[in-house]
């Protein structure tokens, strides 16, 4: 039966720069919400005003509800909130559904689903794509592995959320299918930077180059969205680059494990390394064009 907000309370834990506005719009689609964060930080209050109820335990987002979502940075963290001490299964009955929808290794998803499966727990894996403003305006993409008929139930959770909506197959493959996003992403992020760095060093107007480039095949969501934000100087996160270049050695294990060659996505990860060691990880992942702005002494900014 669809979990509609007339019959369903949801748990929700992590309440970041991505999952404080998702349970918001949760809330605001009229479940009552039961949320969790590690930390003290204003957002958490900001889902609280909204009407959020603060519980004290990851596991205790569980009682009485019959979702919990989980939007956390990586697999370990998944791993203490779902399994570790106080953590969702220990309080979660059977037949409660988790939906880990943070980005991690698809190993240790399957590993997560089959100790819930034990304990008569359902799991979906469903990473999501479209940064702080997609999770503030519910129209993220969403990739879902698990069962179809357990994906088919928490449909309208997932509608409240996003606007893209895929179940690839079973568990781990939304993730894996996030990491073969991250891979796009990134390269498409590293040829946003290339260019605007060759129209800055040719001395060209880059707000009239980046229109020119949006408009024809070379356009992207990238393009579009982050190049506007590093031609006017906001390198404000709606993704981090600390947290990229934790996708990116998910993915480069990922390749590793299937005996996949990436020599792109390397590139990348490394100019995203000169921006961590410049200090600037918690900067968003436009950020990456100051690899290139370090090395030649030269900012793409508008003028």
């Amino acid at each position: 039966m669809p979990v509609t907000p007339e019959k369903t309370r949801v748990g929700f834990v992590g309440l970041g720069i991505m999952g404080a506005p998702m349970a918001i719009n949760l809330i605001e689609a009229g479940y009552e919400v039961k949320v969790y964060n590690r930390t003290d930080r204003p957002r958490v209050q900001e889902v609280v005003d909204a009407g959020g109820q603060r519980v004290a335990t990851p596991g205790e987002t569980a009682t009485d509800t019959h979702v919990v979502i989980t939007m956390v940075n990586d697999s370990p963290d998944v791993e203490q909130v779902v399994l570790g001490s106080g953590g969702i299964i220990h309080d979660a009955p059977p037949g409660t559904v988790v939906i880990d929808m943070s980005t991690i290794s698809p190993r240790v998803t399957r590993d997560i689903a089959a100790r819930l499966g034990e304990a008569e727990i359902d799991m979906l894996d469903a990473p999501v794509s479209g940064g702080d403003v997609g999770a503030r305006n519910g129209t993220l993409s969403i990739m879902v592995g698990g069962d179809s008929d357990v994906f088919q139930e928490c449909l309208p959770i997932l509608e409240v959320l996003g606007s893209s909506i895929n179940l690839i197959g079973g568990h781990g493959a939304g993730q894996t299918t996030k990491l073969c996003n991250q891979v796009a992403g990134a390269l498409n992020n590293l040829a946003v930077a290339e260019s605007l760095m060759l129209a800055a060093a040719a001395g060209l107007d880059l707000e009239k180059v980046l229109a020119a480039i949006s408009g024809g095949a070379a356009g992207s969501w990238m393009m579009s969205n982050l190049a506007p934000r590093i031609l006017s100087g906001d390198f404000a996160p709606g993704f981090m680059v600390d947290l990229q270049q934790k996708d990116l050695r998910l993915v480069l294990q990922a390749a590793n494990e299937l005996g996949v060659s990436m020599p792109g996505l390397c590139l990348a990860h490394q100019c995203l390394n000169a921006v961590q060691h410049a200090g600037l990880g918690q900067e968003g992942t436009q950020a990456l064009i100051k690899a290139y702005e370090l090395q030649h002494g030269l900012q793409a900014r508008k003028r």
